[in-house]
């Protein structure tokens, strides 16, 4: 069985977000796991490179890793010190977490197993969407356009700087 370059690197890409999930979840110190969390978010890029998707590539990039990532250590370093830890779990926490996490398996394992999930052809280079497609589509008012939903997260990215800021002020 001859296993293709792209197939290499689908698993190498794979194993990357996956193992940099687990420890942002795992690791006890803050700062680390929005480290982790922007391998996460660049492993995803890749994944979207290997799928042709270079505009979704360009924007997981600039506005996530770039963006967010770099939003969550401002506020985590304006709102805690070098050194601060995460407090270890209580038995009850990790339990309640646990039976979360089952419940999420619970619901999306059936899911997966129904469905069947074939080889797909990536999109052609001549074939892409043009860029006022998607512009317009991501700042239109209409039926499927979404302005209200960027327009809401920016609002909630605003208060989270404002919050994080006075309470920064407060110490």
């Amino acid at each position: 069985m001859e296993i293709a370059a792209n197939e290499i690197v689908f698993y190498v890409l794979s194993v990357v977000i996956v193992v940099f999930s687990i420890l942002t979840v795992t690791t006890r110190r803050i700062l680390r796991a929005a480290t982790y969390l922007l391998f996460v978010l660049i492993g995803t890029a890749g994944l979207y490179l290997l799928l042709n998707y270079h505009f979704l590539a360009v924007v997981q990039i600039m506005v996530y890793a770039g963006g967010i990532v770099v939003l969550f250590i401002f506020s985590i370093l304006l709102t805690s010190h070098a050194g601060d830890k995460a407090e270890p779990l209580r038995l009850k926490d990790r339990l309640l977490g646990l039976s979360a996490a089952l419940a999420g398996v619970a619901l999306v394992l059936p899911v997966i197993l129904m469905n069947t999930f074939g080889p797909t052809t990536p999109v052609a280079a001549d074939e892409q969407i043009d860029m006022t497609v998607i512009g317009s589509a991501l700042m239109g008012a209409g039926k499927y356009q979404y302005i209200l939903p960027f327009e809401a997260i920016s609002i909630l990215l605003l208060a989270c700087i404002v919050g994080g800021i006075l309470i920064a002020r407060k110490r």
